[in-house]
């Protein structure tokens, strides 16, 4: 219970932009002063928190205020994408303070990805200065389904190869960190609780659009994962009936993560003319490429594209409502490497697409935005994932062992 209220105290002053004094706290979370006074000790020798001046101006002693410290703890986080991987380095409130990206080796060979990773991570640290003692741990965030409690990555379709890779093992094998694997959608969510601002609070839901598609579930602040880790795997939800077969063959016709799939896309605008040829054997970054220029011409008012990009933002509207129906959530947060291109498109029409589906439509309207985290959010997630692991107010937290 004690560590559990020091999290429930660190969460509320994280969440505080401007700190809280202990009396403020108090009144906040509800322990006794005294209670306060005891944990805030602990975090100031644990200089995770500090004492940030005084305020007051009535009667009475002025109150110190209380922040969080951001050298006072750090975290890594890598993002594995088949076309790009990201790896940052973070402090204690969720700021980048330094990051990397590289081509994903084209062999998707699982030790020739997680030696890069490890040259990447171990050149961060040094460029940094930061004391590796202070750095909590490495988060890896990895296209679904994952096996959490061995962090193995089972078979993600578009990492050829990748049948039962134990990713967590070989990452930190390599760099000698701590390490954590999650799924990517769900470090998006985590990014977005922890560094996402004020946004980052109650019920969400958190749409990854890369170069799979995905959602994350948070639920009153808190991820929910599912009975083995793999919630949101939204990529088999049918739009379209006669749409192409899905990619990973299941058999499944117009799945919303084929109909979604950048690749999809792009050969739809090739077939119209909109795009040119792509060459005979395209790669991941000349699929993104070429959907970077789709997005431009309908910036531009091309009229084929813009109908394109439409159709497959009626696409995403079935797939959110539908999550939308089932879990009742106050806001949708959109975000992931190609959600920048299309930002200021989809916003515009995507709105009023979803919340005509909504079951809930007679009674209020859900809120529909983009992340502020940017296209490094995959990265920033899985860093995020060490944070929340290590310090967020969870309520298993609660549960004595065994």
């Amino acid at each position: 219970m004690g560590d559990f209220n020091l999290t429930v105290i660190l969460d509320a002053i994280r969440r505080s932009e401007a700190g809280l004094s202990r009396v403020e706290l108090a009144q906040l979370v509800g322990l006794s002063p005294q209670t306060i006074s005891n944990i805030s000790r602990r975090l100031l020798d644990q200089k995770l928190i500090v004492e940030a001046g005084k305020e007051g101006t009535g009667p009475g002693k002025p109150r110190t205020i209380l922040r969080l410290n951001p050298r006072g703890m750090y975290a890594m986080g890598v993002h594995l994408d088949p076309a790009l991987i990201t790896v940052v380095l973070l402090d204690l409130i969720g700021s980048v303070v330094s990051k990397d990206t590289f081509v994903t080796p084209p062999s998707h060979d699982p030790q020739e990805i997680v030696d890069a990773i490890a040259e990447c991570v171990e050149k961060l640290l040094v460029d940094s200065g930061v004391d590796r003692q202070l750095v909590a741990g490495l988060g890896v965030a990895a296209p679904g389904p994952v096996d959490l409690e061995r962090g193995a990555v089972v078979g993600p379709p578009l990492l050829r190869g990748w049948v039962d890779v134990p990713l967590r093992d070989m990452v930190q094998r390599a760099t000698g960190l701590p390490t954590m694997v999650d799924k990517d959608v769900t470090g998006a969510a985590v990014a977005e609780i922890w560094a996402g601002g004020p946004g980052g609070s109650g019920s969400f839901v958190f749409f990854y659009l890369g170069t799979g598609l995905g959602c994350g579930l948070v639920l009153n602040g808190e991820v929910y994962r599912g009975a083995s880790g793999n919630a949101g795997e939204i990529g088999h939800i049918i739009v379209d009936p006669d749409g192409p077969l899905c990619s990973d063959g299941c058999g499944m016709r117009g799945t919303i993560g084929t109909s979604l799939e950048p690749g999809v896309i792009v050969s739809e605008a090739v077939v119209a003319g909109v795009l040119p040829v792509l060459t005979p054997e395209p790669t991941a970054r000349d699929f993104q490429a070429a959907f970077a220029r789709l997005c431009g011409l309908v910036d531009e008012g091309d009229e084929k594209a813009i109908s394109i990009m439409r159709g497959a933002a009626r696409s995403l509207a079935w797939a959110a409502a539908v999550v939308g129906n089932i879990v009742d959530v106050e806001r949708m947060v959109f975000g992931g490497p190609f959600w920048d291109a299309v930002a200021e498109f989809v916003l515009d029409v995507l709105p009023d697409m979803v919340n005509e589906l909504l079951a809930t439509r007679g009674i209020r309207r859900v809120e529909l935005s983009g992340t502020r985290l940017g296209e490094d959010v995959g990265a920033v997630g899985a860093a995020c994932l060490v944070l929340e692991r290590a310090l967020a107010p969870r309520a298993e937290r609660l549960l004595l062992e065994g």
